[in-house]
């Protein structure tokens, strides 16, 4: 029995796919703790829908469907950042508006016939279609987003525990916000390919919110949300 669970890991493919999965918890783990603080699990579960007019543009230009996505990304979480500062936009609403915009546009523009037809590649995951050079890029961007949740921790601690006293202990609600929901679009581009925007959504959120009931200390709980999240990608 423990064979048969571990042959598909003597390949180089299932061995790729097993690499990939733990990066991916290791950066969605600690990333979703921050994501409930701020209480943007709605955005976590939205902001990939995001992609579509950037994944469109850039197939009818030729470029990379990646990068489309990432532009896409960006816009989507600055565009939220910025709604979310209007005191009569609520945070649910901001990513519903944003997101439903770019998906809206997205859809016009795909009406094109020149749309190739593998567009839903970066929507749906496949974790043994990783290659050697998704792998590294995937392990770039989550070394990347790592060290930028460690440098911006007090500033994150700040917004998120005490958003309204934040100002005056020199903290910046609308930058570190700002801030996450990059880190969160760039953690999604990175992971929908392995994963899909389902599945991205539960890695994010679910071993996080499991960290967090079990232990209520930040510091403990990031390092649990990412040894739940890792276990949950190889089990799963």
């Amino acid at each position: 029995m423990i064979e048969a669970l571990t042959e598909p890991f003597e390949q180089g493919i299932g061995q790729r796919a097993l690499v990939e999965l733990v990066v991916l918890g290791v950066a969605c783990g600690p990333l979703g703790i921050w994501v409930l603080l701020f209480r943007h699990g709605y955005a976590a579960e939205s902001i990939a829908h995001g992609m579509l007019p950037g994944l469109v543009i850039a197939s009818l230009a030729g470029l990379p469907l990646a990068l489309g996505g990432a532009g896409g990304l960006l816009l989507a979480a600055g565009g939220i950042a910025l709604a979310r500062q209007f005191a009569a936009v609520g945070p649910d609403a901001s990513v519903a508006v944003v997101v439903t915009f770019l998906f809206g546009l997205g859809s016009l523009l795909a009406l094109s016939a020149a749309v190739p037809l593998r567009l839903g590649e970066l929507l749906f995951g496949d974790p043994l279609s990783v290659s050697n050079t998704d792998l590294a890029a995937s392990a770039a961007l989550a070394g990347l987003i790592a060290l930028g949740l460690a440098v911006l921790r007090r500033h994150l601690s700040l917004s998120g525990f005490e958003a309204a006293s934040a100002r005056s202990l020199g903290g910046s609600p609308a930058r570190a916000e700002l801030a996450l929901l990059v880190a969160l679009a760039l953690t999604t581009l990175i992971a929908v390919q392995a994963l899909g925007n389902l599945l991205v959504v539960a890695l994010i959120v679910a071993p996080a919110a499991g960290a967090l009931r079990i232990n209520d200390r930040l510091g403990s709980a990031i390092r649990l949300a990412a040894v739940l999240a890792v276990a949950s990608g190889i089990g799963g």
